[in-house]
């Protein structure tokens, strides 16, 4: 049997296991559960009526929560040129080539983000094995394999998210902080859900969304009804 905390045992019975609650009072309950001492991160989960392993109803993308996310994503760009200029005028903390590759493949893999230049992929791809698993390799579905380096830079760091569906069909991201004031939260998460909604990918055939929860770092999922 899995072990729970006490802290988790006792958020639990805040809400109803069977319930879909309407969003503003899923994230009313959500902030009556027991606290940590550091200020978690808000998530949401969606089940999606999709086949992960056909590449035509693979969901995946950015996109830019109008709250934001509450922190500073780490970005490091492949880039050589002006292009790397750029990347470090637009706050990369590290920009490279053959370089960076060598550092990555070393096992360094302390960011959160990782860009490219399109004219780099040739080099970047021998990565894939190491930021595939990840969800950190650069690609041209999620906006981070670009030549607008700068504008893309300055998205991530202040908290543009990348999502894609994993082997059960279900996407997983961050959309804020407890500390959030709720009606923030609201409408990240409301934003969020509409976006993957308006890409459901033409293949997929029945119902589309099957189940959507929200949860912080360390408390049980509270289920949302999302029709």
């Amino acid at each position: 049997m899995k072990f729970r905390s006490k802290r988790y045992t006792e958020s639990k019975k805040k809400r109803l296991k069977s319930k879909e609650y309407e969003l503003k009072e899923a994230v009313s309950v959500l902030k009556t559960f027991n606290k940590t001492k550091f200020d978690e991160t808000v998530e949401v989960v969606m089940k999606l009526g999709v086949d992960p392993k056909r590449s035509d109803q693979l969901v995946r993308g950015s996109f830019s929560l109008p709250k934001g996310i509450g922190k500073e994503l780490r970005v490091v760009v492949f880039a050589s040129g002006e292009k790397a200029e750029l990347a470090k005028k637009a706050g990369a903390m590290e920009v490279g080539g053959d370089d960076l590759i060598k550092k990555i493949e070393g096992g360094w893999l302390d960011f959160d983000v990782a860009i490219s230049t399109p004219d780099m992929m040739r080099k970047v791809s021998k990565l894939g094995r190491v930021l595939g698993p990840q969800g950190k390799m650069p690609s041209p579905k999620s906006g981070t394999v670009t030549d607008d380096i700068s504008n893309v830079v300055k998205e991530f760091k202040e908290g543009k998210i990348e999502y894609r569906t994993d082997a059960g069909g279900n996407v997983h991201t961050a959309v804020g902080k407890m500390s959030f004031p709720d009606e923030d939260l609201v409408e990240n998460i409301k934003s969020f859900i509409k976006h993957i909604i308006n890409n459901r990918p033409p293949s997929a055939k029945g119902t589309f969304v099957q189940g959507t929860s929200i949860s912080s770092s360390m408390s049980p999922g509270i289920r949302i009804a999302t029709s």
